[in-house]
């Protein structure tokens, strides 16, 4: 519905953009397709024909991370708090070398044997069902909050237009499962070229204009100086000593969790080489500063007098105070369109682990590839209708449903990475390990009100650490003592190195050897 106080400019423009990149979303299904080959229906669908080049992959894997918990959650947290807000940059500094030295040797993996998804991966190295179905339904659970935020991300941008009730965001909606269901993961590799140019217009307007219509960044950090010390409590420009470790281990799990999303993953397999995926990491880091400028809007919120009673709302209003609405009309279309590339992409992974991990295996042994690539496409429609639940999940602050995710998929770190460097662990470690990690790391969410961090009482002391974190510590500690139950001497793995994904399946679990 449209409210009384719609502005039809900013209205026009934001519609003229969102147009934009549903006819590209749609025209995208003839996008770098190549000869049809009915073994890869889902390659072709899922992973774009595993042909992304460096650019591309940049794109992509830079829409996958930054996002509208970038553009809405970011600014929102710093405007609430300050300093703490700005964990995110940490995070995305100590995330690129992880991808860097990781995720090269993943791709090499995937792509000799064939695998689509990360339990693709851990079946055919440790063969075993349990363990596959592990990663692949925290993948999928996982994945809904962060599409959650994604959604409320596009949802305060189109109700700071002036448009009300939920009919404009169900609109959006649909038009985002449409077109993936069309193109598939070649939908937002193509968004995310318009959508991430889109955000670097934004950002380096507001960064160096915002500042001189409020006298200057003396005068921004000054205000702001002068609302947190008003505030009181955990506030400020620079972080107070007892959130040191929240932001220390909340960077740190962040990092370790944010290549071990479905998404993420998708990204990387759809790279046409692990070159590719090195060079893209190179890359990165750019991103990074533009994290880093879009925090500081909350900031200058101060020093422009915004108030508002939702923090989310912080930076749309920012905005409509101070430039002209055709400005922000295009910024709010930047904002919706950062929403839509990742929950394009976030429901396009979690598809694939339902398809390949869920369907195949259990449901249709022998499933065409055709109709395959038909239930993931069913299957995405299905994971954007799940992720509408986290939209309304109590939260008090919606950057929390990003951590809250990463917490389940922190989980899932020993079993992905470990066995690419080491061999000691097996599926029923690992397995057992998970499900502590799951149950410690939920209890903690629950008993902590949907908050992502952890008051860990030791003696007299109190310290505040994120819950993936030490999730992931019980996790890795029942892992260990569950193996050395099992076999106290080192067990090589051998990988399953040319062998197909079918052959992996049709003979089952890959065999271990005794030195």
């Amino acid at each position: 519905m449209m409210g009384a106080h719609l502005d039809w400019t900013a209205f026009g423009v934001f519609a003229f953009f969102f147009a934009l990149v549903t006819v590209l979303g749609f025209a995208a299904s003839r996008w770098q397709r190549g000869k049809a080959d009915s073994r890869t229906q889902l390659e072709e669908w899922g992973l774009g024909g595993r042909k992304f080049g460096t650019w591309i992959t940049w794109f992509l894997v830079g829409g996958d991370m930054y996002t509208a918990y970038t553009l809405i959650a970011v600014p929102a947290l710093v405007y609430a708090v300050g300093a703490f807000g700005f964990f995110a940059l940490p995070y995305t500094i100590l995330a690129y070398p992880i991808v860097y030295m990781i995720m090269p040797r993943l791709w090499h993996e995937a792509h000799r044997a064939g695998y689509v998804t990360a339990g693709d991966v851990v079946f055919g190295r440790y063969g075993s069902r349990w363990l596959e179905i592990a990663v692949a339904l925290t993948g999928i659970v996982a994945v809904m909050p962060y599409i959650g935020l994604q959604l409320v991300g596009m949802q305060v941008a189109i109700r700071a237009l002036g448009l009300t009730g939920e009919l404009p965001l169900v609109a959006a909606f649909v038009i985002l499962a449409l077109y993936t269901y069309s193109a598939g993961l070649r939908a937002p590799a193509l968004i995310a070229f318009v959508k991430d140019l889109m955000i670097y217009v934004v950002v380096l307007v507001a960064v160096v204009l915002v500042p001189m219509k409020l006298g200057g960044d003396a005068a921004v950090f000054a205000s702001a100086g002068e609302a947190f010390a008003a505030k009181g409590g955990a506030t400020g420009l620079t972080l107070q000593p007892q959130q040191m470790l929240p932001f220390a281990t909340l960077a740190l799990g962040t990092a370790l969790a944010a290549f071990m999303y479905p998404h993420t993953l998708t990204g990387v397999f759809a790279s046409k080489s692990a070159d590719t995926v090195r060079k893209s990491a190179v890359f990165l880091p750019t991103y990074t500063v533009l994290q880093g400028l879009l925090g500081l809007l909350g900031l200058m919120a101060y020093a422009a007098g915004i108030a508002v009673s939702n923090n989310n709302d912080v930076v749309p209003a920012l905005f409509k105070a101070l430039f002209p609405s055709w400005f922000t009309g295009f910024a709010f279309a930047a904002i919706a369109i950062g929403a839509l590339v990742p929950a394009a992409v976030m429901s396009i992974g979690a598809a694939n682990l339902f398809t390949r991990n869920f369907w195949k295996p259990y449901v249709n042994p022998g499933v065409t590839p055709q109709a395959e690539a038909k239930v993931a496409k069913t299957a995405s429609l299905f994971v954007k209708l799940g992720a509408l639940i986290f939209v309304f999940v109590p939260t008090e602050f919606a950057i929390n449903l990003q951590p809250l995710g990463g917490v389940w998929m922190l989980q899932t770190f020993p079993a992905i990475v470990f066995g690419l460097f080491v061999g000691w662990f097996r599926a029923p470690a690992l397995v057992a390990g998970w499900a502590a990690g799951i149950v410690g790391g939920s209890w903690l969410l629950f008993v902590d009100g949907m908050k992502p961090v952890h008051a860990l009482v030791l003696g007299d002391a109190s310290y505040t650490v994120y819950s993936g974190l030490l999730a992931l510590a019980l996790n890795i500690l029942v892992a260990a003592v569950v193996q050395f139950a099992l076999d106290n001497r080192y067990v090589p793995l051998r990988l399953p190195g040319l062998r197909s994904l079918r052959a992996c399946r049709d003979e089952g679990p890959v065999s271990k050897e005794r030195t």
